[in-house]
């Protein structure tokens, strides 16, 4: 007699339907399990000793500091002995830059863009964190640019993540009470992160990166001159979160679309397949024009979609970007071309 199969167990709660805390549980877990230990390695500091970057100058004091710090100029001016303080280069301040604007609350997936955004936020967060490493974010907003000052430890992190999944929910072209004159852009976020972050470190975008951009492929971005002054002094990671939906569209009859950040509305026949072709044909030029500006402005790209595994994009866009770092600079640059 054969034996009939054990039936499936039922799949878990998806990441959308718990509640902020069981989110975040899960969310740890699944950093430290499944990246955590694949992705860590030794990290070293620019350069060997206490440190190089200059953060500012203090009297000598006897029998305390070793004369070879001297800031010489300051002693000069001051006629006081004074020493050179420095911060250590192994201490790595990474800032965050999320895109909270209703164009990321758009998701046909277990998870939106917005919760997608939060999840990068966290492998970045919980993969960063170690001794003496601070993390910082600014959060674009319909309201403006939230700031959340760079510190250290899992409560910190924990705080920020808490605060980006209980934000409320903006509607098509909401705007909060009292405000005046246009929403703030990304051009304005960007500026926010370089004023805070002074010292040479991490940033990462998370963005759909559609804010500003121009019809033209072949023009520049209004934010891409000040994503190049970030990238000319910090690594820059741009974390590009997308959806299935926004890559094509299913033969699904008469829909209405709306734009989330300007509220347009407008009736499309989905069974008409060359409409689904240059639809989907836009779309690819759209984020091959992304993919071009970023590159241009010298900050590497990490793709994530909501309709796949994020963890193992993110690995994989790890591994090789070690392997391209580990090649003999003859091999990369032939690899290259």
């Amino acid at each position: 007699m054969r034996r009939r199969p054990a039936p499936p167990a039922p799949a878990g709660p998806g990441l959308a339907t718990l509640t902020p805390d069981q989110r975040l549980r899960r969310l740890e877990l699944t950093v430290t399990r499944r990246l955590d230990g694949l992705l860590h390695g030794q990290h070293r500091g620019l350069l060997p000793g206490p440190g190089s970057e200059a953060a500012g100058s203090r009297e000598y004091r006897p029998g305390e500091d070793e004369v070879r710090r001297m800031d010489w100029a300051v002693t000069a001016r001051t006629t006081v002995p004074h020493v050179r303080e420095v911060d250590a280069d192994r201490e790595l301040t990474t800032w965050l830059l999320v895109d909270a604007s209703p164009s990321m609350e758009f998701g046909t997936a277990e998870l939106d863009k917005r919760e997608l955004a939060v999840a990068a936020v966290a492998a970045v967060g919980f993969l960063t964190a170690g001794t003496g490493n601070r993390l910082g974010a600014q959060v674009l907003n319909p309201a403006g640019v939230r700031r959340f000052p760079a510190r250290s430890g899992r409560t910190h992190l924990l705080g920020l993540l808490r605060a980006l999944l209980d934000a409320p929910r903006a509607g098509a072209a909401d705007r909060p009470a009292g405000a005046t004159g246009p929403a703030p852009g990304f051009v304005a976020a960007l500026a926010a992160v370089q004023r805070v972050a002074t010292r040479r470190g991490l940033v990462v975008l998370v963005s759909d990166f559609l804010d500003e951009l121009p019809d033209d492929p072949a023009a520049p971005a209004p934010w891409e001159p000040a994503l190049r002054r970030l990238a000319a002094r910090h690594q820059v990671l741009a974390v590009e979160v997308t959806d299935p939906r926004e890559w094509e569209l299913p033969d699904v009859g008469l829909i209405t679309l709306a734009d989330p950040e300007t509220g347009r509305r407008r009736e499309v026949w989905t069974g008409d397949p060359g409409l689904r072709e240059r639809y989907a044909a836009a779309a690819t030029a759209q984020r091959d024009q992304v993919r071009r500006l970023l590159r241009r402005c010298g900050a590497t790209h990490l793709a994530l979609r909501t309709d796949r595994d994020w963890t193992a994009d993110i690995v994989r866009h790890v591994h090789a970007h070690r392997r391209l770092a580990a090649a003999p600079a003859g091999a990369a640059r032939g690899g290259a071309a």
